[in-house]
């Protein structure tokens, strides 16, 4: 499914409905991994100028979790992966591809796709890479797997999508306006083409890396900035306009949507977003209590979540936003 193009400096506007922009996606499992070491905002008291009071009134954050030695995007990346696999009721041979969303793999090479793909023992004729759109990147990867599903001559019908950080590794814990934020996880689903399971998306990006960075190879400072107030304005105007262009091209509206899955960044962003478009209590989902900012796992963490506690019935309609480092934005409407 070809996405539109969006001009660098406009987000996505509304779109007429069309039924050539829908494709159909299944999503037959999924599966989430967090460490075990938890991090309360009072932990993080004792090494930051902060508080449980000034973290969760700010943000909706409580705790995070951290990996601790032996753990790392990797280890994570493979065992939600494992699970959605597992649940899936899938073997190895079943899966012709393996995307892992990322921007704290472990390595600069081999991908994390690579790593997961041998860890489970997948085909060697089912492709693996990573992708990087900070925390759109499983919506980027889902999109890139309907893509490559509808278009490649893959050898399996089913397509293995996963979002993966280990971001404790790029945070300065002297800098309190970004160490309390984020946290480590990794969510994954097991996805296939399928008429029955409608699907709209969109995706777009802005070339601005000021707001939001986190240094690599090329730099001496790897750790993450941000300039919170910039992006929460980004966020929250980028948000609304990615739920009404989805909403318009699948012909539907809001009370037509069970769930709004955003990226889980900051809860008060989310609730500006839910009352600017007049959502109903609870329709927009958030976990970012227990999680914090989890980048491109945040998505999939939630929607494992929904999923395993019942509030995905089949046939749901669950709209999912993302917005990152890039800067970045996309949307999926998924029929469950």
């Amino acid at each position: 499914m070809p996405e539109q193009r969006t001009a660098p400096q406009a987000g996505p506007g509304p779109a007429a409905p069309g039924p050539a922009r829908a494709g159909g996606l299944e999503i037959a499992a999924t599966g989430r991994a967090v460490p075990g070491r938890v991090i309360t905002n009072d932990d993080m008291a004792r090494v930051v100028d902060t508080s449980d009071e000034w973290i969760a009134s700010r943000t909706g954050i409580r705790q995070r979790y951290f990996c601790a030695e032996g753990q790392s995007a990797f280890t994570l990346a493979r065992d939600a992966a494992a699970q959605a696999l597992a649940r899936a009721g899938l073997s190895p041979a079943d899966i012709g591809l393996c995307l892992c969303a990322s921007f704290t793999a472990d390595n600069a090479t081999p991908s994390l796709a690579c790593q997961v793909h041998g860890a489970l023992g997948l085909g060697e004729e089912c492709p693996a890479f990573d992708v990087n759109a900070a925390c759109t990147g499983f919506l980027t990867a889902l999109g890139t797997a309907r893509c490559m599903l509808a278009a490649s001559a893959l050898a399996a019908p089913w397509a293995l999508v996963i979002g993966a950080e280990c971001i404790s590794r790029v945070l300065d814990m002297a800098d309190r306006s970004t160490c309390v934020l984020f946290g480590d996880g990794a969510g994954a689903a097991v996805v296939r083409l399928s008429a029955a399971h409608p699907y709209w998306s969109c995706l777009g990006a802005r070339g601005d890396g000021a707001l939001l960075h986190a240094g690599g190879t090329a730099s001496a400072d790897r750790f993450l900035h941000m300039q919170g107030q910039a992006v929460f304005r980004f966020a929250a105007d980028i948000i609304p306009r990615t739920v009404a262009r989805l909403l318009a091209e699948a012909g539907l509206t809001l009370a037509d949507i069970d769930c709004v899955v955003c990226h889980q960044a900051n809860g008060r962003i989310i609730d500006h977003a839910a009352k600017k478009l007049g959502a109903r209590p609870g329709q927009f989902y958030k976990n970012m209590d227990r999680y914090a900012n989890t980048s491109a796992a945040s998505i999939p963490i939630a929607l494992d979540e929904l999923a395993r506690g019942g509030r995905l019935a089949p046939g749901a309609r669950v709209l999912c936003v993302g917005f990152g480092a890039g800067l970045t934005w996309g949307g999926a409407l998924l029929t469950l």
